[in-house]
């Protein structure tokens, strides 16, 4: 039996931003990839919602390019293990599982389910959060919303689309704007749904080991800064931290901000190890691992971010301060 982990990408994106679009071309393309689609409800615009319909008892329909679509009205857990099961029995065949979510939705909590369900733990693997921004409607939806910014907040990386209906200078404030919310999220823009398949695919957003790339726009001044709820902060030093201390404070933060922390992601330089220390969190499930060596003429340094919804930044500053040796 295949005991490889099969990849597993999250496309959310406010109503109306192009998500469905974006999907019908994976459904419908020959990328040669075997790709599971589910859609975690029924939308007012679903994919191909006559095809659907017709099979609503256990929605999985097949699409002409071997790609694999279903819809989940309940428990996205049942219908994963539920594929997997179909897949392990050689009933159908997928590489790989895209989940779009509604366009309310937070993706926090499916996120989480790849690491809280241990049976889908051991058979899928998250690879990332893909949002999708409308740059027409995308700075009011930011206004009025507070999903619209948390689906920001939560990306590896963001695609933003209709680009072709705002000016270049309209574009550039969105952008400044949603890497002020994520500097960690990498933008692109998409034109109609044609992003290409592997602007969505093994982005390695969880990976631990993953390079922590930090948007330049995040350091750039704007005068009309957005007062959003969500926001991001990145701690830097060249000093090691006392690594019992950080633990300890990194475990009473999350203890407390959890659910207001979307996103946390670091490289560390902890005093007595030749290695980077590398962690990553989303809302309270953190996780740490040893990286690679530090390389002889390399300056050992601690560089974090931390995106989520009115976190005291002060506070975070000097407690992490506080941790250095």
């Amino acid at each position: 039996m295949d005991k490889q982990h099969v990849p597993a990408t999250i496309l959310t994106g406010f109503l109306g931003s192009g998500k469905t679009t974006l999907l019908n071309k994976i459904l419908h393309e020959n990328h040669g990839l075997k790709i599971a689609v589910i859609e975690n409800e029924f939308g007012e615009e679903g994919i191909d919602n006559d095809l659907l319909m017709q099979h609503s008892g256990e929605q999985i329909v097949e699409m002409n390019n071997g790609c694999i679509c279903c819809t989940v009205r309940g428990d996205l857990v049942r219908i994963l293990g539920d594929l997997k099961a179909r897949r392990d029995s050689g009933e159908i065949k997928f590489d790989r599982v895209v989940i779009e979510t509604t366009g309310l939705a937070d993706p926090g909590p499916v996120a989480q389910t790849f690491f809280m369900d241990d049976d889908i733990a051991d058979s899928y693997l998250l690879d990332a959060v893909i949002t999708v921004v409308d740059a027409k409607h995308g700075n009011q939806q930011l206004d009025e919303h507070p999903e619209a910014q948390a689906q920001v907040g939560f990306a590896d990386r963001i695609l933003m689309s209709k680009t072709d209906l705002v000016s270049t200078e309209e574009q550039d404030a969105l952008r400044q704007r949603l890497a002020r919310i994520n500097p960690r999220a990498g933008i692109k823009p998409v034109q109609f749904g044609n992003a290409e398949v592997a602007e969505i695919l093994d982005i390695k957003g969880f990976n631990l080991n993953a390079i922590l790339e930090i948007q330049p726009d995040f350091l750039e001044s704007d005068e009309h800064s957005h007062d959003d709820a969500v926001s991001s902060f990145i701690f830097k030093s060249t000093r090691p931290f006392d690594g019992l201390k950080l633990e300890e404070f990194l475990g009473g933060i999350v203890q407390v901000y959890g659910p207001d922390l979307l996103r946390y992601k670091g490289v560390l330089y902890v005093k007595g190890s030749d290695r980077r220390m590398v962690f990553q969190g989303v809302h309270m499930l953190m996780g740490a691992d040893a990286g690679r060596k530090w390389e002889r003429g390399e300056k050992p340094s601690s560089k974090m971010v931390f995106i989520g919804r009115n976190l005291p930044k002060d506070t975070f500053m000097q407690g992490l301060g506080q941790c250095l040796a």
